[in-house]
């Protein structure tokens, strides 16, 4: 893509950044690092509160770290294919960058931190659907910060939000399977790491109207104290028992006399 085509709004956005409270240049220098971190404490809350969970669920929350690590490295080779220089370093007339302008040799497209954070959003998002909520927003702060520090243009973390994202739903979905496998596999082991690890998976509920403990036998429906059949009960015992007793010995009695 032609730098060009971005670099006024670059221009405007590095303007904004100077002018912009010293609290506001401060928070989003160290914000632009520091999400990349929470995305990473997030991976980590997704994959323990799965372990209490089925097989697929977890498989899906392990698969989201290794989907953005892919994405990682396809925009390293998308950095290396293309060349871009920084703006920092390119674009007459801008506004000086809050952050080090990268070396040369340290590409400019796409965005690194874009594509990370792409990534992370739309593999926790798959895996934890509450959380999405929190990880595209953080997803278009960490691509507006690269550019309000000054070491990207436009183009270049708006291509790496959508390109990471795409991967990780893609590998997702291709491992998702592969890795429930690997995790039920996992839960039948007795290492502890690895049960550690697995979790234990949920929890097994007990069917109802299965055969009672300690060896007694499930009742029987249409027997039992409640059903009027069964020891001193049935058609001969009780009260309309007792009755029809007493008229067949009156017969009975009758016939004789």
């Amino acid at each position: 893509m032609d730098p060009s085509v971005t670099s006024g709004l670059y221009r405007d956005i590095t303007d904004l950044a100077q002018q912009s409270p010293s609290w506001v240049r401060h928070f989003v220098e160290i914000g632009t690092e520091a999400v990349i971190l929470i995305f990473g404490v997030l991976f980590v809350v997704s994959w323990w509160r799965t372990r209490s969970a089925d097989s697929r669920a977890m498989a899906v929350a392990v698969v989201g770290p290794l989907a953005t690590a892919v994405a990682y490295v396809g925009s390293e080779l998308f950095k290396s294919a293309v060349q871009e220089d920084r703006p920092c370093r390119a674009v007459a007339g801008a506004a000086a960058s809050l952050a080090t302008c990268p070396p040369v040799g340290d590409w400019s497209f796409p965005s690194n931190h874009s594509t990370i954070a792409g990534a992370a959003a739309i593999a926790l998002a798959i895996a934890w659907r509450r959380i999405a909520i929190l990880t595209l927003p953080l997803a278009l702060f960490a691509a507006f910060s690269r550019v309000f520090v000054g070491v990207h243009y436009p183009h270049d973390v708006a291509v790496g939000l959508v390109f990471g994202g795409l991967v990780a739903a893609l590998v997702v979905l291709a491992l998702t399977r592969p890795a429930r496998a690997l995790i039920e596999t996992m839960r039948t082991s007795r290492t502890g790491v690895v049960v550690w690890f697995a979790g234990p998976g949920p929890a097994v509920r007990p069917d109802i109207g299965s055969a009672p403990a300690h060896g007694g036998s499930a009742p029987v429906p249409g027997h039992g104290p409640e059903s009027g059949y069964g020891p001193g009960h049935g058609p001969d015992h009780g009260p309309v028992g007792d009755s029809r007793r007493l008229r067949r010995q009156k017969g009975r009695h009758g016939a004789r006399s």
